[in-house]
């Protein structure tokens, strides 16, 4: 039977991946860059971070729990940063296709992660083809104590790991810094019109470096949370799907407003595993319709911002385009 104080955790903790990958890729536009690579950076985070709490939980070491989650927290970031450096180095100094340097660092994140991914698996010696971080998942889903006291209220809103309620701090402070500081103002106004940007004495390249990079770091967390947390510090090769694509759609259907992707990153979570909670018995035609949802949601949100054509709901004028300053 269905029940939503089952259901709606489940959502939130299936929402917070996407919500990370999304609050990533609108600062990435925000600034610009239309980065189709984050589905790679999240999957490169993600093996960055498993790869050193492997290293960690296998050292012999006594396991200390805030080193078992600073390791791969700093690994994660580490490779993430990696990937947003690449990624600025060919779209912002070499001025390269950004559409095409997206796809590419999105095959070359599955394939690395895959790669490292299986190569650890064979070091195990595991029959099953996974990689399994107890001790550390255990660390990072850590709950307050007192939430299984607290009944349904407990179980709705306390009974999270701390990343989750990071994750929606972080989407509440880019929100902020975009909408109120002059950092954001200025990191705004290079994605609508560098050229104007420019002229006026901001640094087109810095600004896109710093978005792009810190925009991958939070991207990459959310390929961490999802291995570690949502998937119980289990890895297997492939297992995130298509949830960098969706955290890249969600972006639209936030309307590039990270405060607004919280909701509705909860939706996406909500629909994304909806099929799992209403009973369809042995017709699995019915459930492979309920995981379309998500999809359909997109087309239809896609064709009511056109419909509307309102100015602020739509991309950066500067999405996308090299900025060349000769041109200016």
């Amino acid at each position: 039977m269905f029940s939503l104080v089952t259901f709606i955790p489940r959502a939130i903790v299936q929402s917070i991946p996407l919500l990370l990958g999304c609050v990533g890729e609108t600062l990435n536009e925000k600034s610009g860059s239309l980065n189709l690579g984050i589905p790679g950076v999240m999957y490169v985070g993600a093996i960055s971070g498993v790869i050193g709490s492997f290293m960690y939980e296998n050292s012999g070491a006594h396991f200390n729990p805030v080193i078992g989650l600073l390791i791969p927290i700093l690994c994660c970031m580490l490779g993430s940063l990696m990937m947003g450096l690449i990624f600025c180095f060919l779209t912002v100094t070499l001025r390269a296709n950004q559409n095409v340097t997206g796809l590419a660092m999105t095959t070359f994140g599955v394939g690395f992660g895959n790669f490292f991914g299986g190569s650890i698996i064979k070091l195990t010696g595991a029959e099953v083809p996974s990689i399994a971080l107890s001790a550390t998942s255990k660390a990072f889903k850590a709950t307050l104590p007192f939430a299984s006291k607290a009944g349904v209220v407990g179980k709705l809103l306390l009974s999270y790991s701390f990343m989750t309620y990071v994750a929606i701090a972080i989407a509440i402070i880019t929100s902020y810094v975009l909408k109120r500081t002059r950092t954001g103002l200025e990191l705004r106004a290079v994605g609508e019109n560098p050229a104007t940007a420019d002229a006026a004495g901001i640094n087109i390249n810095r600004y896109k470096y710093f978005s792009i990079c810190i925009g991958c770091m939070i991207a990459g967390i959310g390929g961490l949370y999802y291995v570690l947390d949502y998937a119980s510090g289990v890895w297997s090769n492939d297992a995130f799907g298509d949830r960098g694509w969706l955290a890249i759609a969600l972006v639209i259907f936030s309307i590039w407003r990270p405060n607004w992707a919280i909701w509705e990153s909860m939706l996406f979570g909500g629909l994304y595993i909806l099929y799992l909670y209403i009973p369809t018995g042995a017709n699995f035609a019915i459930k492979e319709v309920y995981k379309m949802f998500p999809y359909i949601v997109t087309i239809i949100v896609l064709i009511a911002i056109s419909i509307k054509n309102k100015h602020e709901n739509q991309p950066p004028e500067a999405l996308g385009l090299p900025y060349f300053r000769e041109d200016r």
